[in-house]
């Protein structure tokens, strides 16, 4: 059974490269040439339709706040600032640098009569000659799934019920660098923004046919999405069938965990037993498990809908960092290879084949690693090795140091959050911190010379 969850006790690199600034671009180029975003054009007295079209298509507009006023050239689509009925959400959505490809796209929207609001776009970080926009519009739950589905013949959706903060942040951030959460809160703003949405599978994953577990996969990706920081993670009634199957796969990896796990998981592995009901007949509760960590380490679980994206979990580059070393990470201990990646100890196939001859095993080293294709559906083409955690954690330090970014960050645990140090005030507040817990050391130090002559 594959899981639904992310760990949330967290240390992000603040990710990523700093975006270039575009050329000067020529007033009134063709949707062929280039998109910029709105707060571009509007240096410049634009509005992005008047950019978009040259003047015998339409008056030249001036900026009107991001907002794409209607055209002829669109068919009508009615837009709301507010309804009492529809809720509001929005998509992000990516398609090629060509004449008429938003247009094909915005009629989407007129013909499933979603009502627009807002709408941006912004060249893409993801993919060359493309283009990202950005559309918030109102409308009922099912009315927006069926606009995706349809969406989906025409563009690439890049994540959806995405916060229009999270989007202008990652746009406009301070000095460009992209979005990212600082408060443990936050996560509720990219957590639904996934690689894989849980009911709709590639036709290559082995339950595309099956509709009885779509549905289901359907089911935890609504408790998912519906899921809030500081809620109570809701407790799962599951079926016998599901607890057969846990059954199984319980056994079997039992019996593997002896001669592939690492230390550190055969130690904690009968607590989880004692704490959170890992049994053969048991499925064990998320909200079990994330109290359980809590106590033990400081982390906790939240439920997710699939993958998070690279962009909105860590960066691009350290997501593969972290998909290669947290999901199917190898170390050495004494002398052997043994698995501490949630992703293989949850798998009986892939733990056996990663610990065989058959596998392709490489030391880890983050600039080879960050470059490695991450395969969701089939076993990994290669698998790469630490020393120690020690040395996987010095050499992640090193790599974090080479992200570009005009600041550092340190976590705060008493907030549970990140404060950027990019100024001697925020520095000097870490200073007094850590001169705080050294006095702490050193008076124990001190007892322990006073009263056991150490």
């Amino acid at each position: 059974m594959e899981p639904w969850y992310t760990y949330t006790h967290w240390y992000p690199m603040a990710s990523s490269h700093l975006k270039k600034e575009p050329p000067e671009p020529v007033p009134h180029m063709q949707p062929a040439m280039m998109l910029f975003s709105s707060k571009y054009w509007s240096k410049r007295g634009l509005s992005l339709d008047s950019a978009m079209f040259p003047p015998s298509r339409g008056p030249q507009q001036r900026h009107t706040g991001g907002q794409m006023s209607r055209r002829p050239s669109f068919c009508p689509i009615d837009e709301k600032k507010d309804s009492d009925a529809d809720s509001r959400t929005a998509v992000v959505f990516s398609l090629k640098n060509e004449v008429g490809g938003l247009v094909r796209a915005l009629r989407v929207f007129q013909e499933r009569r979603v009502n627009l609001n807002h709408i941006e776009s912004r060249v893409s970080r993801r993919l060359l000659n493309e283009v990202e926009i950005f559309a918030d519009c109102s409308c009922s739950k099912k009315e927006f799934n069926e606009l995706l589905q349809q969406l989906k013949d025409h563009v690439n959706i890049v994540s959806y019920n995405t916060p229009m903060n999270a989007w202008s942040a990652e746009a406009d951030g301070e000095e460009d660098v992209p979005w990212f959460p600082m408060k443990i809160s936050e996560l509720d703003q990219c957590s639904h923004r996934v690689l894989m949405y849980g009911s709709e599978l590639d036709a290559d994953h082995p339950g595309f046919k099956d509709n009885v577990y779509r549905q289901r996969r359907k089911y935890f990706v609504e408790v998912a999405m519906n899921y809030k920081f500081g809620q109570v993670i809701p407790r799962i009634e599951y079926t016998p069938e599901e607890v057969r199957t846990w059954g199984v796969v319980f056994r079997e990896l039992s019996k593997l965990y002896p001669s592939h796990a690492c230390r550190e998981y055969l130690k904690n592995w009968p607590l989880l037993k004692e704490h959170c009901g890992y049994r053969e007949d048991n499925i064990p509760q998320l909200e079990d498990v994330s109290a359980f960590l809590r106590e033990r380490s400081g982390f906790t679980v939240r439920p997710v809908a699939g993958y998070l994206s690279p962009r909105d979990f860590l960066s691009g580059l350290a997501f593969r960092c972290y998909f290669f070393t947290i999901e199917f990470g190898l170390c050495k201990q004494d002398g052997q290879l043994r698995a501490y990646g949630a992703g293989l100890l949850s798998s009986i196939g892939e733990l056996r084949h990663a610990l065989s001859d058959k596998a392709c095993v490489k030391p880890f080293d983050p600039k080879t690693t960050c470059h490695q294709e991450c395969l969701i559906t089939t076993f990994q083409d290669v698998y790469f090795v630490s020393e120690s955690f020690e040395e996987a954690k010095e050499k992640m330090r090193e790599f974090a140091k080479t992200i570009k970014r005009p600041f550092s960050v340190y976590y705060n645990p008493y907030t549970q959050s990140v404060d950027l140090l990019k100024d001697t005030r925020s520095i000097e507040n870490v200073v007094q911190e850590l001169r705080s817990d050294l006095t702490t050391v050193c008076d124990a130090l001190g007892k322990m010379n006073t009263y056991m002559g150490i």
